[in-house]
Order: C-alpha cells, then sequence, then structure tokens
C-alpha cells in the first residue's frame, strides 16, 4: 500500500492550470482518477480525501498501486504505507463520509431520514441541525465500526453537505451527502481494521472523495 500527498505544483496553480483543471466538483474527481487510472478498464483500488485549503486543495490517497504521474499539474510524494497496528491501540481519526442506510436496495441519507422524521412535530421543536447531524452521523460510524475492526470512544459529527452535479459526457446527475467525521477510536482487530476500515473505506461514494479514515498518534 502507498500513503500519497498531492498537491498542485506552484507554476501550475500561478499559470492558471490548475483553474482549468478544477472548473467543479467532477473535474476534481476526473483529475485526481487521472492518476490511478493507466488503462481504461482499471477499477478503483485507492481511496482519497480532499484537504479544502485558502487555495489549491491538498489530497491525500491511500492505493495499491503508487500514482503514476505523468502531468506536470501534480506533486505527487509517495511512501510505502505499513502502519504498526495492535489491540487496543488508540488513534485519532479524521473521515469524511457518505452516511446512508441501504434498505429494498436503495441508500437513503440518514440526516434527511431523520429530517423526514422530525416533520410529525411542531417545527419550534426541532433539534438544531448541527445537533441532529451529531446524532445521526455518530449513530451511524458506531454502528459500522466494530464490524471494522474499532471501537469509537468520541467523535464529532459535522460539515454535512449535499453534493449534485453532472457528469461530463452523459449529463447524469450525482448526488450524495458528506459527513466530515474527528474523534477519538481504539483498535479492536487490527487484521481486520486494516482490511476493512483503512483499506476499503467506510461507507459509500469512495470514488468521490468518500470513505478514506486519516490516522494518527493522539497528542
Amino acid at each position: 500500500m502507498f500513503f500519497s500527498r498531492i498537491s498542485i505544483q506552484e507554476t501550475a496553480a500561478r499559470s492558471g492550470r490548475f483553474w482549468s483543471a478544477f472548473r467543479g466538483p467532477y473535474t476534481v474527481h476526473q483529475a485526481i482518477w487521472s492518476l490511478f487510472g493507466d488503462r481504461p478498464d482499471r477499477e478503483r483500488d485507492f481511496l482519497y480525501h480532499v484537504k479544502e485549503t485558502s487555495g489549491p486543495p491538498v489530497v491525500y490517497a491511500l492505493s495499491a498501486r503508487e500514482p503514476s504521474n505523468t502531468d506536470e499539474l501534480w506533486r505527487v510524494e509517495a511512501i510505502d504505507f505499513a502502519p504498526k497496528l495492535y489491540e487496543g491501540m488508540q488513534l485519532s481519526f479524521l473521515l469524511r463520509a457518505n452516511p446512508v442506510r441501504t434498505r429494498e436496495g436503495k441508500r437513503h441519507d440518514v440526516i434527511m431520514e431523520e429530517k423526514h422524521r422530525l416533520k410529525a412535530m411542531p417545527r419550534a421543536e426541532w433539534p438544531l441541525e448541527a445537533e441532529l447531524v451529531q446524532e445521526a452521523g455518530a449513530t451511524w460510524l458506531v454502528a459500522r465500526s466494530e464490524k471494522a475492526g474499532f471501537r469509537i470512544h468520541a467523535v464529532r459529527a459535522d460539515a454535512y453537505r449535499q453534493h449534485d452535479f453532472s457528469k461530463q459526457g452523459d449529463g447524469r446527475r450525482v448526488r450524495f451527502s458528506t459527513v466530515d467525521f474527528t474523534g477519538l477510536l481504539e483498535i479492536l482487530d487490527p487484521t481486520c481494521f486494516f482490511r476493512e476500515a483503512l483499506s476499503r473505506g467506510v461507507g459509500h461514494a469512495k470514488g468521490f472523495g468518500c470513505g478514506m479514515i486519516l490516522i494518527r498518534r493522539p497528542s
């Protein structure tokens, strides 16, 4: 496995190449995929997380293959990823996920489901959206954690966003939501945690920057 920090070359940002490559959400997706698409039929074997900054974004990626950087747009710093994990280890984490539940083959946004449930109550009795996102988001993540080899000790769920854009080429709509999670986890099963949580990611919409867990030792 490889962990990569991918940023925009300063010359590309100054020349405007960044802004032409990142015209919208789907072009970001395409630009990142181009680093791993060494052949037309390649299936996704990587996860990525886009960190927004005041300037050009920074992308973190975890992949089975080292990114193929043939474009002067990117600066790619890749290292071997083989963390030493053990049962009981505690780690700080950051995760952007698409919190949905699947019923009868359809995916349902857990935040919107909670808002729909609240419609039976007077609007004045509704909790603040931040409280709703925290409760519904944390419940969703905790329910998935132990199957992926870890336990949540503390979590903050916020930055709920709905994404809606068209694919270039066929014009099909892409719609999904994201929540950002930060907190503290404990590893229950190191092998399962590496295979399920780190390598495969958490939740859906992984092709659009969801599911990658960034970990570090607590400060």
